[in-house]
């Protein structure tokens, strides 16, 4: 294993009653990195988080952590420590105990202890409430307080289960910022659950995107987002346009792809295998990366405006080609007067090879 791997999951498999939950999923969280495992409801992300922390034991494979094989490991016996979406705080106990619940079971002196626990409340930006109860606190300092309890700990993994997922969106968005950058100061590596696709973007170093228990990509949030390797990706990560063709030619990088009576180019993902003329195969383009023109023009796909949403920063399209399929278009709305095309304008669509890319 490379020096820098902080986690390493190698052929791990998890069976639920004889159905595959995680299958066959080998992955590597690098030290210091943002790791976030993102997919819908019921996809596995959950249970990958719960083989690394030692919740659940795999069926097959191994988990190794900074070098060391703690498969068979109990969680108290690897430096990882998890924020679950319900913060599971004593009510009973002040911020200060919750926050030293850990130490006191590690037997920590009482002078260091007091030093870890006021470095960490101060981390979270907590400092001075030490003797409030969780009922005194908002839902974000209770969120605040379950992650001092972590950190505290000083775990080479910090492992989140949706954690921002009980609060409300104006909090949540700020503490993504907020999670990020205790992340970046504390410099250990962290494992994110979440079904959210934009806080997955906002958030990570790289994302894994989970679908029946396995994973799909891995990859940056502009790899996964600009350049999905199959339709899965391209639908659960943003919005996008999927078009079936043909392959009319290509010169490696670029295809050429026939959409009807219609030629359009599209980029060849890194890594894939070429695809044969004649050969069916989908194309996904952002809504952001299509222009509206005027009908006739070269390359474009006619077809007629069905509606528009003004959303202030920018304008949602709907156009309903030739062919009947619809279509969303995103403009920046950086003129005054708009593109100057109305719902029942007859138009034409296009966008550059390099905006295309070719699926899997």
């Amino acid at each position: 294993m490379h020096n820098d791997v902080e986690v390493e999951l190698l052929g791990i498999t998890k069976r639920f009653s004889g159905t595959a939950a995680v299958d066959s999923v080998s992955m590597s969280v690098m030290r210091g990195e943002f790791l976030t495992l993102l997919g819908p409801s019921g996809c596995g992300k959950t249970t990958v988080l719960r083989l690394i922390g030692g919740f659940a034991s795999p069926d097959e494979g191994r988990i190794l952590l900074s070098g060391k094989d703690v498969t068979s490991l109990p969680p108290y016996r690897r430096n990882v420590t998890t924020v679950f979406q319900q913060y599971a705080l004593f009510p009973h106990m002040d911020v200060f105990e919750n926050v030293a619940f850990g130490l006191r079971l590690r037997r920590v002196s009482s002078a260091e202890l007091a030093g870890r626990v006021a470095d960490s409340l101060e981390m979270v930006q907590l400092a001075g409430m030490e003797r409030r109860l969780p009922s005194e606190l908002s839902g974000g300092q209770q969120q605040r307080v379950a992650l001092a309890r972590s950190i505290v700990l000083n775990p080479r993994v910090l492992l989140l289960d949706e954690p921002l997922g009980a609060l409300d969106l104006k909090l949540r968005k700020q503490m993504q910022i907020e999670l990020k950058g205790l992340q970046r100061k504390l410099g250990i590596s962290f494992v994110f659950v979440t079904h959210d696709q934009e806080e997955a973007l906002t958030m990570s170093d790289r994302i894994a995107v989970i679908n029946g228990g396995r994973i799909q990509q891995i990859g940056g949030a502009r790899d996964v987002y600009e350049r999905p390797v199959n339709a899965f990706v391209a639908d659960f990560i943003g919005q996008s346009n999927i078009f079936k063709g043909a392959v009319e030619s290509s010169d490696g990088q670029f295809y050429s792809i026939r959409l009807g009576a219609h030629k359009v180019g599209a980029r060849a993902p890194a890594g894939s295998s070429s695809k044969e003329l004649g050969e069916s195969v989908s194309i996904m383009v952002r809504p952001e990366r299509i222009q509206i023109v005027s009908p006739g023009a070269d390359l474009g796909l006619p077809g007629k405006i069905q509606s528009q949403v003004y959303l202030g920063e920018s304008t949602r399209t709907t156009v309903r080609l030739d062919d009947g399929t619809e279509i969303q278009v995103v403009e920046q709305n950086n003129e005054v007067e708009g593109s100057g095309f109305a719902s029942g304008s007859e138009v034409a669509v296009r966008w550059e090879p390099g905006n295309a890319v070719l699926l899997s």
